[in-house]
């Protein structure tokens, strides 16, 4: 069960993957998670690593292996996330002997778990403002076909 007050997981702990991610974001995240100073209760996490290209998925399962065997650290935080439903997935194969099943929350559980670790803090200048936003949010997605428009 996750804890009411756990931080969420910041910018550089996340990787959003998709068939153009490229190897070196994964090796990086990678390196992040399992190097020394990793211990500082940052969970490192790939979300949709179903959808990482063949190449890509293999260099990840290297990278995390070879990492892993000569790391000193006995307690790293790295999770994988994948659709289940992506069978044809190299990384649900390579990390098979991993997988964890982990309980549902309620839809209302995780609502008010986001709400409350996504308001900006009182007192701050929040960006959120700019965008008009009614629930004073600390976090906008921004999707663009374009890459470097000053997003």
């Amino acid at each position: 069960r996750h804890a009411e007050t756990a931080p969420l997981p910041s910018y550089d702990e996340v990787l959003v993957c998709t068939p153009d991610t490229e190897e070196e974001e994964v090796e990086l995240l990678v390196r992040r998670a399992l190097s020394p100073g990793s211990q500082d209760q940052k969970i490192y996490c790939l979300l949709g690593a179903d959808k990482l290209v063949y190449k890509v998925s293999k260099q990840l399962e290297s990278h995390f292996f070879r990492l892993v065997q000569s790391s000193s650290i006995p307690n790293y935080r790295f999770i994988i996330f994948c659709n289940a439903k992506a069978h044809h997935s190299y990384v649900i194969t390579a990390f098979d002997a991993y997988k964890v099943t982990f309980p549902c929350c309620s839809k209302t559980e995780i609502q008010t778990y986001l709400k409350m670790h996504l308001k900006v803090p009182s007192g701050t200048a929040p960006v959120a403002q700019a965008f008009e936003e009614p629930y004073q949010q600390n976090v906008k997605f921004i999707f663009s076909e374009r890459a470097g428009m000053g997003k």
